[in-house]
């Protein structure tokens, strides 16, 4: 049983990265058709179709709360904001050991303040009762929608252009025709590339693959729970913290280590702040909702993982200011040491090897 409860997770982890992929696919594909421009398709669709992962999670975690499972709900928490720390101290830290990456000015003065700004206003918010309610969720969406309107008024005036130019920079290296099964695996990657041109087959592709998104986030959750109360014998919120942040947040790490291979990580770190951002008022603001009267509960380590969130996010702000504004392999180290010694604390804590540290909270 066991064993198949984790075959159940892995299986859940594969279906949320291959169904973001055809729904990214699929939704970008048809607002092309309908004319959108691109750099919107960009900033919106693709930008919220790699963050479908946390959010079908978020979903599914809401809902079984909603239903009475209590520990379902932890999910939420422990997925939002490990995701966050995974984003930036394991995504960026490995990236910044393969290249150094430039952050944006905009991301210096604006999108990274405004993160560290509405990380701790959700510690705040959550700290304020021990737990987020439905109306919570609420407040954080509309504050994620006028973020969100802000910023694509304030990109169409300065870089309308943005995405086809990050487009046109990758392109695909040509190479010899293989044959055999890796041959077969060619001709049908074209023949999809080929389908992607007929409206009726974007619309498919987008229905499916937020089918199998959901479906992952149902296997993720049920099998996270499993593992953590029957196998390990731990809270779930540190397998949702450490498995299911991870595996939620494969979509950004082989997409951010991969353009870090290829030297193209100009907008990456904004890509990674948009993304935390999405995650702590969108995602979480989605399960809070969805969780309906029963709300999620903020407790004692959601707290200590609030506040290594923000220091994750002031980190990587140090880090921008420095050696000409991009991160390089101090930044990179620096991240990763942070991330080993923080997930081993808590895991430690969790286990009973050591104390949990008693952190001041806002509001007793």
């Amino acid at each position: 049983m066991a064993i198949l409860w984790i075959l159940a997770v892995i299986v859940g982890f594969v279906f949320l990265v291959k169904g973001a992929d055809l729904f990214v696919d699929g939704a970008a594909g048809i607002a092309a058709k309908l004319k959108v421009s691109s750099f919107i398709i960009g900033l919106t669709i693709v930008a919220l179709g790699t963050s479908a992962p946390e959010a079908a999670v978020s979903i599914i975690g809401g809902i079984k709360a909603l239903r009475g499972n209590t520990e379902a709900a932890s999910v939420i928490m422990g997925n939002v904001l490990g995701s966050n720390m995974i984003n930036i101290l394991l995504i960026l830290g490995i990236s910044a050991l393969v290249a150094r990456i430039p952050v944006e000015k905009s991301s210096r003065h604006f999108e990274l303040p405004f993160l560290i700004v509405v990380s701790l206003a959700f510690i705040i918010l959550g700290d304020l009762g021990n737990s987020f309610e439905w109306y919570d969720g609420l407040i954080l969406i509309v504050l994620y929608v006028l973020f969100m309107t802000y910023t694509i008024v304030m990109a169409k005036r300065t870089q309308p252009a943005l995405l086809e130019a990050d487009v046109t920079a990758v392109q695909a290296e040509e190479r010899a025709p293989r044959t055999g099964f890796f041959g077969w695996l060619d001709r049908v990657g074209a023949k999809y590339e080929e389908l992607k041109d007929k409206v009726w087959f974007l619309i498919v592709i987008t229905v499916v693959g937020l089918g199998i998104v959901v479906l992952g986030a149902q296997l993720v959750v049920d099998g996270a729970t499993y593992i953590a109360q029957e196998l390990l014998r731990i809270p779930t919120s540190i397998v949702a913290l450490t498995v299911v942040a991870f595996g939620t947040s494969l979509p950004e790490l082989v997409t951010s280590v991969s353009a870090a291979r290829k030297g193209d990580m100009g907008i990456a770190t904004g890509n990674i702040i948009g993304s935390n951002i999405a995650n702590l008022l969108f995602i979480a603001g989605l399960g809070f909702v969805c969780s309906g009267p029963v709300g999620v509960p903020f407790d004692v380590s959601s707290l200590a993982d609030g506040y290594m969130s923000i220091i994750a996010a002031i980190a990587l702000l140090v880090f921008s200011f420095v050696k000409g504004n991009k991160l390089g392999k101090a930044a990179g180290i620096t991240f990763l040491v942070l991330l080993v010694a923080y997930y081993t604390y808590r895991i430690c804590a969790a286990v009973g090897v050591c104390p949990m540290i008693e952190i001041p909270a806002f509001f007793d």
